[in-house]
């Protein structure tokens, strides 16, 4: 039995506002301190993006190279996160009765004194897989600039997350809010493409298998504010098709429009500040004032995606994916040479910023520039980013 379209909308928008309240607004110097990926996005021998510009297609040798960047990043460079595989396999259309690997790859930040079942997540995911067809094909927006993007955010953000954690237990505070606790969680997954023809069983592999055993994943204790991993999910943001020059992103939900405002009024101030390279006519992000006469009216569907078994489930979506799709979209021009490196930069800092906002790290990111004037935070001066790992 499916629940009412009215019932999903109250519930949805009543939980989401309760997020979207308990944020803090991030100043002009936290922006400023939001790193560019910079180097690390170098299509040749960036650390973050190089890697992942090849061939992914589940079960063969470039989906596991880039599945052992993913892990090997993390590793390396935030050991503090817990890492979680979700393995599945599926026959496909194309493989007959051969069994073809997904593997989801999860990673996970939460407060170091909070329980499982009392951390809500803000949850930023994008596919890591490759389309079989034509051969040869990398999808450098499809998705491996949006893998890239999630990299940074997390490298970005781990030193900010720590030192505020710190600075709660050090004043007592940890553990004695009456809000549920606030951690981030970051998704990589698997066989998003279709391996023939997109249908309900030839896509979405990994999503499919992932939200489902979720959804039956229960928390061990009683009294755990959330009970299942799928409802522990505070926001699933989805990056998708994300690269490409002059991108224009809808907000596709009612229930979560507010958050599409959050991140669209940040990337505002991103650009007001000088702070974003790609010289966009539009905004990435232009339906911040959509009202919810579109959302009904005629054009106002979705894109199917891996947010979708999520969905279904009842969980919140915030679906980064432009309309139209960039016109390289499932050539082989979807590669690193056709990527807007200005637009993929700016992306990585737009998705970082909501992040940081959303988890109330204001005053807590790397300082990487002064502020000259103490009684206002709109007088700081660039200096040289960071961009190393």
């Amino acid at each position: 039995m499916r629940a009412s379209g009215a019932l999903l909308w109250t519930f949805g928008t009543l939980s989401s506002f309760a997020s979207a309240i308990a944020g803090t607004t991030l100043t002009d110097d936290d922006l400023r301190n939001i790193p560019s990926p910079g180097s690390d996005f170098d299509i040749k021998d960036g650390k973050l993006l190089a890697p992942i510009l090849i061939p992914r297609v589940p079960g063969t040798p470039g989906q596991l190279k880039a599945q052992a960047h993913l892990v090997d990043f993390f590793t390396a460079n935030l050991p503090g996160w817990e890492q979680i595989w979700h393995n599945s396999t599926s026959k496909t259309p194309a493989t007959g009765d051969r069994d073809v690997p997904f593997n989801n790859l999860i990673f996970r930040r939460d407060p170091p004194w909070a329980k499982a079942g009392d951390v809500g997540r803000l949850t930023l995911v994008a596919h890591y897989d490759s389309k079989l067809t034509p051969e040869g094909f990398i999808g450098a927006t499809d998705s491996a600039a949006p893998c890239a993007m999630l990299l940074h955010a997390a490298r970005s953000l781990d030193a900010a997350l720590q030192s505020k954690w710190a600075a709660m237990e050090a004043a007592g505070e940890a553990d004695t809010s009456l809000e549920p606790a606030s951690g981030l969680q970051i998704i990589f997954l698997d066989g998003e493409e279709a391996f023939v023809q997109w249908t309900d069983d030839d896509s979405l592999y990994g999503a499919r298998a992932l939200a489902a055993h979720w959804e039956h994943d229960f928390h061990g204790a009683s009294m755990s504010t959330y009970r299942t991993s799928l409802s522990a999910i505070s926001l699933f943001v989805l990056l998708d098709l994300l690269g490409a020059e002059a991108p224009s992103i809808p907000s596709y939900f009612m229930t979560t429009h507010w958050a599409y405002r959050k991140m669209a009024l940040l990337e505002t101030r991103l650009r007001d500040l000088g702070l974003l390279e790609a010289k966009a006519s539009r905004p990435f992000l232009p339906e911040a004032d959509k009202t919810a006469e579109r959302f009904r009216g005629f054009g106002a569907g979705t894109v199917q995606d891996d947010h979708v078994p999520f969905m279904q489930r009842g969980v919140d979506i915030l679906h980064l994916i432009p309309s139209p799709f960039p016109h390289v979209w499932h050539t082989l021009n979807d590669d690193g040479a056709h990527l807007h490196m200005p637009t993929t930069r700016d992306w990585a800092r737009i998705v970082t910023a909501f992040a940081a906002e959303w988890l109330d790290l204001t005053g807590t990111l790397p300082q990487l520039v002064p502020t000259r004037n103490k009684r206002s935070n709109t007088d700081a001066v660039p200096t040289k980013e960071r961009t190393d790992l």
